[in-house]
């Protein structure tokens, strides 16, 4: 494993993350590093969960036909050697935050190991505490694909987080199923949302500090635990907002030729086409996750 780069400037503070990622956002799409993918949204409602189901853009579509049939002989790691177009910013010795290239929501952050970690690794001290900056810094949603079967497209060591997305000032649509939040330390399951997880509650977020990610470390052990993932890790999902965290099992990366990755269990699902739209709407949102999730 090759070391760390060091830093080229101050660390991010909490407070200049957001004015950052808006400034570096629109210098992005000027350039042309940011291309966003095109929807059109539509909201599926189940068991009171507006779940936002995104369908592709035509373009879209063709330009992914045209990568697949042009497969790199050396698969290319975008976070090796970041554009530096879409840094947001330096968040410590060991990660830094970047926009994600291709993306669906708008100011999409990745916060990236800067030395070359597999995704399917543990989570570490040092990616929490990344995270926990970003997360004082942007209310929203945190989440970790752990493997191509929980929706992963690249094996370098990355988390994500989004603004908002739940009506109503909710951080995600599912939040409606898991309100109020368990209390700090108790893990337990929602049987409303019907696939396997485990949440627990991560307590005021004004008692956790912006570079103190021990709290993120501990939910996340305690979640690993009552799943029963040890050193030998499967697949799974992980999402946070800053009263809770989720931790989701996974079986299969798709069902009905419908990818799933952690947003699709925060209430937010992604479909090619209209004929997936339609399977969607028959099966109904949760019986799809039901479906990836073992």
């Amino acid at each position: 494993m090759s070391t760390p780069s060091p830093l080229h400037e101050p660390p991010l503070r909490p407070e200049d993350l957001w004015p950052r990622t808006v400034a570096t956002t629109r210098h992005a799409l000027a350039t042309g590093a940011l291309q966003p993918i095109a929807t059109d949204c539509r909201t599926l409602e189940q068991q009171g969960i507006p779940f936002q189901v995104r369908v592709l853009g035509r373009a879209h579509l063709k330009d992914d036909r045209a990568k697949r049939e042009k497969p790199r002989s050396v698969p290319f790691n975008p976070f090796e050697n970041p554009d530096p177009d879409l840094v947001v910013g330096d968040l410590s010795p060991t990660h830094v935050c970047l926009l994600n290239k291709f993306n669906v929501v708008e100011h999409h952050l990745l916060i990236v190991t800067r030395a070359f970690e597999e995704q399917e690794s543990l989570l570490t001290a040092a990616d929490f505490e990344a995270l926990a900056l970003c997360m004082s810094g942007l209310d929203g949603l945190a989440f970790y694909n752990s493997g191509e079967v929980s929706g992963a497209s690249q094996r370098h060591k990355h988390l994500q987080l989004i603004p908002p997305l739940g009506p109503e000032g909710q951080r995600v649509p599912v939040e409606k199923l898991l309100s109020p939040p368990p209390t700090r330390g108790s893990v337990t399951l929602r049987p409303a949302l019907g696939f396997a997880h485990a949440v627990t509650g991560l307590g005021p977020w004004e008692s956790l500090p912006a570079r103190d990610g021990a709290r993120l470390l501990e939910a996340y052990q305690s979640l690993l635990a009552e799943s029963g993932i040890g050193h030998e890790l499967p697949p799974y999902n992980l999402l946070a907002t800053r009263d809770w965290m989720m931790l989701v099992p996974r079986a299969r990366a798709e069902s009905h030729g419908i990818n799933v990755n952690a947003m699709g269990f925060a209430g937010s699902l992604l479909v090619k086409n209209q004929e997936q739209l339609q399977r969607l709407q028959e099966l109904g949102p949760l019986e799809l996750l039901r479906q990836v999730a073992p």
